[in-house]
């Protein structure tokens, strides 16, 4: 568990994805995802609404996810890490899907 200044923790809204564009990444709401300092956490993008279970790490977070994607079920795994510039950088991937890169603010 992180402590309460892990520069992860709070909410981050997602500026782009490798795979899907800004009119898709925010067709229903603005993007974003959050890690908590319990271990839990949510991400939601386009129609993929997903609860996180983290496992922090000294230079990052790698996560497990389930949720649905347009309504059926959906589960995959990822990561992200800080960057220099404060920004957040990681990656989303669907169990035997797509996988995307993405780029996060704090928001």
């Amino acid at each position: 568990m992180p402590s309460r200044k892990n520069p992860l923790l709070g909410r981050w809204r997602i500026t782009e994805m490798e795979l899907w564009n800004t009119d898709f990444v925010d067709m229903l709401e603005p993007a974003y995802i959050t890690f908590e300092a319990k271990g839990g956490g949510e991400f939601v993008f386009g129609a993929v609404r997903g609860d996180l279970d983290c496992r922090y790490g000294p230079d990052g977070v790698r996560f497990t996810w389930e949720g649905n994607d347009e309504m059926d079920p959906a589960f995959g795994a990822g990561s992200a890490k800080c960057a220099p510039d404060g920004s957040l950088t990681g990656e989303i991937c669907f169990h035997r899907g797509d996988e995307s890169t993405f780029k996060a603010r704090k928001w």
